[in-house]
């Protein structure tokens, strides 16, 4: 295996013989053979092992155990302990999900601070395999039957091609020792279960099935391939504007297409929708219609679907505006407010008013069922509601809009249209600039 091993860095991980290496290290079998093989391939590294502390005195051990392998073979090592049940309980994960985290957050940030090239795991073929079925028995996409990845970004993964018996009788052929996680036993979990119950059964109906998945895994990445580029071409046709708050495209586009679903699927996946009957239902609907992830929102807005995050609770806060402050932070902007001598050029984004017509504290906040304003230009007042109607505002765009506030009446609809109660006469004394820059 050291052979093939080394063969396999040459030919097509060659980077990482000139580069400075972190080593994922558990203690099992799986991580002390990587060590192993690359303190013979004489690569430049160092190992990290997280103690979870999930398992008593059994963690400690382990723990125990790579600090001797790291002095026995000379290595520099890092440790770090977690409270992983309170971390878990807090963010709301499962056990597993929350090591994960910790894991590599606690691996980028090591990796960041001390300069290190690549961080390496010991995931191997078996464990590609065990991931293609998770993933295929909870019903993904495509995206989710491509297999891990061996290079993804600074992660990287030099035994995904060798199977957990090559690692194995390595090392007992090497007389290496490890540790065994007695979780890993256990058929509580899914991964386990196919491990231990389902993945045996394959190998002995096909003692090949590694070497044919491994096939099969190419096969599905090059059509993978295809995929992203037919949605590449599709989405430079039916994007009409992208910026920071929202991507609108245009729905003839996708009506144009003779398996819309499948285009909505590839284009929208990652923003972690699942409800993919009402999402191609959007195209047909009312405008107006949303569908929500956890994360992003889908809006029917006329001919366009209009994709963008959900707005958090902070950005829905009201902001308070003192009389001695000029630059102040709003979501997705800031405003600044300073007294000038002369008017100057005047757009959506800058307005002058009479300052003698404020009173302060001044306040930012999002608009309100009811909320009216006297538009500059026009005469009486006009429901913003009926003002967003007119200007053609979609439903988010209405969300984003924020109104500048004296006394609780409305000075500004920002970026849209000032206040004519605000507005400079031949009696102002004190001109007020105000802006609001993204």
């Amino acid at each position: 295996m050291l052979k093939a091993f080394k063969n396999h860095i040459k030919q097509n991980l060659p980077f990482l013989k000139e580069s400075k290496l972190l080593i994922a290290i558990s203690g099992g079998v799986d991580s002390v053979v990587l060590t192993h093989l690359c303190k013979e391939a004489k690569l430049e590294f160092a190992l990290a092992h997280c103690n979870f502390n999930l398992r008593g005195n059994e963690s400690d051990a382990d723990e125990s155990f790579v600090l001797e392998l790291a002095e026995d073979l000379d290595v520099e090592v890092f440790i770090q302990n977690f409270d992983t049940e309170s971390f878990a309980k807090n963010e709301k994960l499962s056990i597993q999900l929350a090591a994960r985290q910790l894991r590599y957050d606690w691996f980028f940030e090591l990796s960041e601070q001390l300069n290190f090239d690549y961080i390496l795991t010991a995931h191997h073929a078996d464990d590609n395999l065990e991931t293609f079925l998770i993933n295929l028995s909870r019903g993904t996409g495509l995206e989710g039957l491509k297999g891990i990845p061996e290079v993804n970004g600074t992660i990287v993964r030099p035994l995904l091609s060798f199977s957990r018996e090559d690692i194995e009788d390595y090392a007992k052929t090497n007389h290496l020792k490890w540790r065994e996680d007695s979780s890993n036993a256990s058929t509580k979990y899914l991964r386990n279960k196919l491990r231990h119950d389902v993945i045996p059964v394959l190998k002995d109906i096909n003692p090949d099935v590694l070497a044919n998945f491994q096939k099969t895994l190419t096969h599905l990445n090059d059509s993978s391939a295809i995929v992203e580029g037919a949605a590449d071409s599709f989405l430079n046709k039916a994007i009409v504007t992208i910026d920071d708050n929202q991507i609108s495209y245009k729905i003839s586009e996708f009506e144009a297409l003779n398996n819309p679903k499948a285009y909505l699927f590839e284009i929208f996946k990652d923003y972690g929708f699942t409800q993919w009957k009402d999402i191609k239902n959007l195209l047909k609907s009312q405008s107006g219609k949303l569908v929500f992830s956890k994360t992003h929102q889908l809006l029917k807005d006329r001919g366009y679907l209009i994709l963008s995050e959900i707005s958090s609770k902070e950005n829905n806060e009201t902001v308070t505006i003192l009389e001695d402050q000029n630059e102040i932070k709003l979501p997705n902007g800031i405003l600044c407010i300073e007294s000038v001598e002369e008017i100057g050029e005047t757009d959506k984004s800058t307005i002058y008013i009479d300052k003698k017509t404020l009173k302060y504290p001044l306040t930012v906040r999002h608009w309100e069922k009811g909320d009216y304003f006297y538009p500059l230009g026009m005469q009486g007042k006009k429901k913003l509601s009926k003002f967003f109607k007119d200007e053609k505002l979609s439903l988010l765009d209405k969300q984003k809009t924020l109104l500048l506030c004296s006394d609780h009446q409305v000075v500004w609809v920002i970026n849209h249209r000032a206040d004519n109660r605000f507005k400079l006469t031949k009696q102002t004394q004190d001109i007020l600039k105000i802006k609001y820059q993204k």
